[in-house]
């Protein structure tokens, strides 16, 4: 097994390749992200006290409309944070299939795609100063992928997080096994 970097690992076999990410954080971020998620939750547990509290209509309706978006922002950092603390992505090139993983605690969806459709793999060209860029990129989301392909028309995206050297590396390896197995891909289908 190679380590290109703390959070970044490559394993090659004879006909495969796994290359596993780790999502984890800085220890000063990780504890910015477990405060926020318990200052969110601790504002839905008032909200639903002050409900309980049996207010006139006006106040009932706006605390219920109010828990509705309390609820989806607490999905999103909830997951956001099992995925920090918890997560990997996980890329396996094996036979013609690329798997890519988003993989919490063991479960999330796998996704296949055939060597003969991938097209255009590669490094993302950012702009750091743009906006939205640094938005993806935030620690708070899961986002910040570096690495991408066209697969039967549509773009994938993969590589969550990563640096630039590590995306760099990473697309590398990838990529020198996307070949390798095309070869051997086409040698068979002749045979």
């Amino acid at each position: 097994m190679e380590f290109i970097s703390e959070r970044v690992s490559v394993e090659r076999g004879p006909e495969s390749l796994s290359i596993v990410i780790s999502a984890r954080l800085p220890r000063p971020k990780e504890a910015l992200l477990v405060a926020w998620f318990t200052a969110w939750t601790a504002c839905g547990a008032y909200f639903i006290w002050s409900l309980s509290q049996h207010p006139d209509e006006k106040t009932r309706t706006g605390l219920i409309i109010m828990l509705a978006f309390w609820l989806w922002f607490e999905w999103r950092i909830g997951r956001v944070l099992l995925w920090r603390l918890k997560g990997f992505e996980i890329w396996r090139l094996k036979g013609n299939i690329l798997t890519v993983k988003d993989s919490i605690l063991g479960y999330g969806k796998a996704s296949d795609y055939f060597l003969d459709n991938i097209e255009r793999f590669g490094t993302l060209q950012v702009d750091p100063t743009s906006w939205k860029w640094q938005l993806n990129d935030s620690f708070w989301v899961m986002g910040g992928e570096r690495l991408g392909f066209e697969y039967t028309g549509r773009k994938v995206v993969l590589g969550k997080g990563l640096s630039a050297m590590e995306a760099q590396r990473a697309a590398q390896a990838l990529d020198n096994a996307l070949k390798r197995a095309r070869k051997q891909h086409a040698a068979e289908k002749r045979s």
